[in-house]
């Protein structure tokens, strides 16, 4: 058969649009004589011949490749109707839209921290999400789609998610990060990894847009940890590991043990506020002598003689103050 038949012309076109599909290859034996091109909102039609780019078309809308399609074509452009060689065409539509795709760790990544001495490392997850989209055509159809018919959001998720586990010891470990406070060096963390994951990602043809760190999960213990340190920093000052390690004691206890505790918090909190109460009269003691010695003149401006810091002149009586 030629490149056109004369009868039973088809629709060349991507019916069937899902949010998830990157790309479709319509394939065919024949593309008949009186067929059309039809390109959605979103969509890129690439057509090739023995695994070579012949032309690609952005424009929506509705086209009669006889007349509108085959003349662009680089080399069957050179084909005549009725020409008996058996060729066949393919055409490739892209979706040419930013995906939007949540990732997870699979396991905890563990992180080396020498200076806690942790056996293999802190564990801790990250989830977020990353933004793609098809980026080279030529690339794309080197090393994916001419091999596949379609090519999925979760086949991009496939090839990322098994990167990220260095990706992220890389960038949290090399760069001496705070452990304990990873959300807050979140966008410099995530912006390593778009780099990374984007240079990985366009040997076959796509791009990483974005790259984001929604949360850090640390091991419960971690996590109770935390919780503690984040307590105690609103006790006091006054003995505020020891006062709140007993009112964990009096809360987890029972009975005796519980009220014991209680009672020697009560105490313990009673004899702080008490100390509390005398550095402050010290302090207010102190600083009105400081007031009163500043004011005092070191001599009695009536008589002239030394006053050593009194109120009244030893000598004269006069009022000094």
């Amino acid at each position: 058969m030629g490149l056109f038949s004369k009868e039973f012309s088809n629709v060349v076109e991507w019916q069937e649009y899902r949010d998830d599909v990157m790309f479709y290859k319509w394939n065919n034996d024949e593309i008949k004589k009186g067929s059309r091109l039809i390109l959605r909102r979103g969509q890129d039609a690439i057509f090739f011949y023995n695994g070579k780019i012949e032309g690609i078309f952005k424009d929506e809308g509705s086209f009669d490749i006889e007349s509108q399609i085959i003349p662009f074509l680089s080399t069957l452009k050179g084909f005549k109707f009725g020409f008996n060689s058996g060729v066949r065409v393919e055409v490739l539509f892209v979706n040419t839209k930013e995906f939007a795709i949540k990732w997870g760790t699979k396991n905890a990544v563990n992180i080396p921290m020498p200076q806690m001495n942790l056996p293999g490392g802190m564990p801790i997850r990250a989830f977020g999400t990353f933004a793609c989209k098809i980026d080279d055509y030529g690339i794309l159809m080197d090393k994916i789609a001419g091999i596949k018919q379609q090519f999925m959001v979760e086949d991009v998720k496939d090839r990322v998610i098994p990167m990220l586990d260095q990706l992220l010891m890389k960038w949290i470990a090399s760069e001496g990060k705070d452990m304990f406070n990873l959300q807050a060096n979140s966008f410099e963390i995530s912006q390593g990894i778009k780099e990374d994951l984007d240079m990985e990602m366009r040997k076959i043809g796509i791009a990483i847009t974005a790259f984001n760190i929604s949360s850090f999960s640390y091991p419960e213990e971690i996590q109770r940890m935390q919780e503690k340190v984040a307590g105690q920093s609103m006790v006091g000052d006054v003995g505020r590991y020891r006062d709140v390690g007993l009112a964990d004691a009096m809360s987890e206890g029972k009975g005796a043990g519980a009220s014991a505790a209680s009672d020697m918090v009560g105490l313990q909190m009673g004899m702080a506020m008490g100390q509390q109460m005398v550095n402050q009269m010290k302090e207010d003691a102190n600083a009105e002598d400081v007031k009163e010695t500043a004011q005092s003149p070191k001599f009695c401006p009536n008589c002239g003689f030394k006053t050593n810091g009194a109120k009244f002149c030893s000598n004269c009586g006069q009022k000094l103050v």
